[in-house]
């Protein structure tokens, strides 16, 4: 047996269509694809997209990588790491670090991060908290309350 022995079953192969040779052959003339219009047109299929002169899909929906945020929460950050300098049982509002400063600008309500290690007991007042920085005052001994945002 060769590579140029095996041959489709008998039936299963259909010649290829025809198009356009005569009324005869049954695809005469428009060869099925009507009188009119873009679809019966040379060069025929529109590209991939295209929705017909109207601004497509991939033209409507926002650039690069992802959807932006509507309406994003803007926080003030700050890293626990940051927090050694205050002394023992400090009350930390954004209002107290601005004071201190720690903290030079108010980008709106703070935030804790669990960056670096933290050692003085604080009482820590802030709209939000990472896991980790929660975790790392209340091991250093202090208290995290949530503020309003």
């Amino acid at each position: 047996m060769r590579l140029s022995d095996p041959q489709p079953q008998a039936g299963s192969q259909h010649r290829r269509r025809r198009v356009g040779r005569g009324i005869a052959a049954g695809q005469g003339a428009s060869c099925g694809f009507g009188m009119r219009g873009q679809k019966s047109r040379s060069g025929r299929p529109t590209r991939p997209g295209f929705e017909g002169g109207q601004n497509p899909l991939y033209r409507r929906i926002p650039k690069l990588k992802h959807f932006p945020l509507i309406n994003r929460q803007q926080y003030t950050t700050i890293n626990v790491g940051k927090l050694n300098v205050l002394p023992a049982n400090t009350v930390v509002t954004l209002a107290s670090l601005i004071e201190a400063g720690i903290v030079t600008t108010d980008d709106g309500p703070l935030k804790i991060l669990g960056d670096g290690e933290l050692s003085v007991k604080l009482k820590v007042e802030a709209a939000a908290f990472t896991k980790s920085a929660q975790a790392k005052v209340e091991a250093a001994g202090g208290s995290c309350t949530a503020a309003d945002a």
